[in-house]
């Protein structure tokens, strides 16, 4: 397919330019069991070509970094966990030091969802932050969302995070896919963000934020479409469709550029 316009940019200042993506919805499909859910092999291949592209590439998920080393092992690709508190450094995890005081809470509150929520799916993040998953039973969604909200205030924790029928909770620690891309792409003249989710509009806001006060001459939001995806992804400056319709676009992106090379 043709490059979308949107993205001629990468292609013409590709070694100040950077692409990050989100990982489930995006780069993998969405499954019932979020532990079996694998990176199209398309889409891992394309990164794989413009890691030597591009000025930088990377992954900023809410999954823990571990995780992502294991499933976008890719050399020279930057991987970002749980929404910024994770980063892999010279293939080590590097944690946000403010997570250590909220350990304790997390695995309790984990534990009091087990218990309290039979049938939901309760994951549990590293011991960083859990995630209720009742897409098994979505007639659940209210009842879920409600519990996770008390849990929240009564444990002091950040404002629950909501996903394709999931709902997160995590450490009252100020980062979110925005804070963790600008952090990334930092001395980049270009950048790309792609999601497909509430989770990943952060992101977007924060290419608008860096396009607005001139730290970026161009930014560009890629949404990834899906049935459940909220408006504001199909409102992207490129919309594709669904994990597959990503991996094209990251394939005709490093084909673009490494045929003006």
């Amino acid at each position: 397919m043709a490059l979308p316009i949107a993205l001629q940019p990468l292609v013409t200042h590709a070694r100040r330019a950077a692409f990050v993506v989100d990982f489930d919805g995006s780069l993998a499909p969405i499954v019932d069991d979020p532990s079996s859910a694998r990176a199209l092999p398309a889409a891992l291949d394309a990164l794989r070509r413009l890691v030597p592209l591009l000025g930088r590439v990377g992954v900023v998920s809410g999954r823990p970094a571990a995780f992502l080393m294991a499933e976008v092992p890719i050399a020279g690709i930057e991987l970002v966990g749980l929404y910024g508190l994770e980063w892999a450094v010279d293939g080590e995890i590097v944690g946000d030091e403010r997570v250590r005081l909220w350990l304790d809470t997390i695995a309790a509150v984990a534990d009091e969802a087990a218990a309290e929520l039979p049938g939901v799916l309760v994951e549990r993040k590293g011991g960083v932050s859990v995630t209720l998953h009742y897409r098994a039973e979505p007639e659940r969604a209210e009842e879920v969302r409600a519990y996770a909200l008390d849990l929240s205030r009564r444990h002091h924790l950040d404002v629950p995070q909501p996903g394709r029928m999931a709902i997160e909770l995590r450490p009252p620690v100020p980062v979110d896919k925005g804070t963790a891309v600008t952090k990334m792409i930092g001395g980049s003249r270009v950048a790309a963000f792609a999601g497909d989710d509430v989770g990943d509009l952060p992101a977007f806001d924060a290419l608008v934020r860096l396009v607005h006060d001139g730290t970026l001459a161009h930014g560009v939001r890629v949404g990834v479409r899906s049935s459940e995806a909220p408006p504001r992804i199909l409102g992207a400056d490129v919309v594709v469709d669904g994990p597959s319709g990503l991996a094209a676009l990251l394939q005709d992106l490093a084909l673009t550029i490494s045929e003006r090379d």
